[in-house]
């Protein structure tokens, strides 16, 4: 095999198409990963870490990337980035207020999603297709516009109560999806929910929270060969080396013939690849 790129990872970057394009960023270089479907690939963790934030040396990835003291520090690795709904902006206690303004007042959208099975989840706008195919969703459906971080967790938390917030990931891999109509149960939704929608339209204005009843379900392709039928992860910390034929790419995870691994798991790895 021949060395291709070697440095810190980061996530993948998508492309959506005819099958979603992926790009792996490792160091300075971009890996196109499409290209590597069906070819051996080796992949080897060189026993650091990188903080993604300060480039820090660390021992342990926090929060995918960051060493701990900007886990702790930083206003992208406070709990209201996984639980938005507890967004303590308005009490005058964010990390970093200038950082909150940006991130959290600007439009979000709630939406349905299948990756195992119907779910709902919120994203900002400028992550629209991105957040779904990060997710190895097959269809998705934004059915709010919303219009700060802290009100589209409201409303996830109020549609969770009805339908899925997490993906099973096992089931995604393994390609174990039905096709779904996320329109009629955008329909069912509302309904069941329609009381607890009011309250928030009244709380925050119907500006604030605005339904989308025109929006269209989108579908989405994976380059996929092969999906395995029982799924074993690596792990860069327990394997350092991992390699074997790359059967697809699904999600931010490489499917091969060996077993799969989450790439944006190991951000900030210092990791060499060849093919």
């Amino acid at each position: 095999m021949q060395e291709i790129a070697c440095g810190a990872l980061q996530k993948m970057r998508t492309e959506l198409s005819d099958k979603v394009s992926y790009f792996l960023p490792v160091g300075e270089q971009e890996v196109a990963m499409n290209e590597l479907i069906g070819k051996p690939i080796r992949l080897h963790y060189q026993g650091a870490i990188n903080c993604t934030h300060c480039g820090r040396k660390t021992n342990k990835s926090f929060s995918q990337g960051y060493c701990y003291p900007c886990f702790k520090s930083l206003p992208q690795c406070d709990q209201c980035i996984v639980k938005p709904e507890l967004c303590h902006f308005h009490e005058g206690s964010c990390r970093d207020e200038s950082w909150g303004e940006q991130f959290c007042f600007q439009d979000h959208y709630v939406y349905l999603a299948n990756s195992s099975g119907v779910k709902v989840g919120i994203t900002r706008g400028t992550q629209i297709p991105t957040r779904w195919m990060d997710q190895g969703a097959v269809q998705a459906l934004p059915i709010f516009k919303v219009a700060t971080r802290l009100q589209s967790g409201k409303v996830e938390r109020l549609l969770g109560e009805h339908v899925a917030d997490k993906t099973n990931w096992r089931k995604m891999l393994k390609n174990e999806v039905e096709s779904l109509d996320l329109t009629e149960t955008r329909d069912l939704l509302f309904e069941k929910c329609q009381a607890g929608l009011i309250a928030l339209e009244n709380e925050f204005g119907l500006q604030a929270i605005q339904r989308l009843p025109e929006a269209e379900q989108i579908e989405i392709n994976y380059p996929v060969l092969n999906y395995p039928q029982k799924v074993t992860s690596f792990n860069f910390d327990k394997t350092p080396e991992v390699s074997g034929v790359l059967q697809g790419i699904k999600g931010q995870y490489l499917i091969l013939d060996t077993g799969v691994i989450n790439m944006r798991k190991f951000t900030a790895y210092q990791v060499m690849i060849s093919a």
